[in-house]
């Protein structure tokens, strides 16, 4: 079964906030399996547009990553996400 990742480009408006975001996600991304494989650091703009914050998060199945984020913990913390960020979020499958 091929892996599932999310891929995230955000850009914050309320960085204490942000924080609010980060611990209301971490119950949800525990019990869906998610492994950080990049979580902001220095970006190298290519083409495009370009947000300030750039992450991929890889789960066990395509399913798991859209498990996780319609499930109730998750979507407590993409409340208050969106309250303090604008952000593109996607979920591909792996090869």
């Amino acid at each position: 079964m091929p892996k599932g990742y999310w891929i995230a480009r955000v850009d914050v408006r309320d960085a204490e906030r942000y924080k609010d975001y980060v611990a209301a996600a971490k119950p949800a991304f525990e019990r869906f399996g998610a492994v950080f494989l990049a979580r902001g650091g220095p970006v190298s703009h290519l083409e495009g547009e370009v947000r300030s914050r750039n992450v991929v998060i890889e789960f066990p199945s395509v399913q798991a990553a859209l498990d996780c984020y319609n499930s109730p913990e998750y979507q407590v913390a993409a409340k208050i996400r969106q309250e303090v960020a604008d952000a593109d979020m996607l979920v591909v499958e792996g090869v």
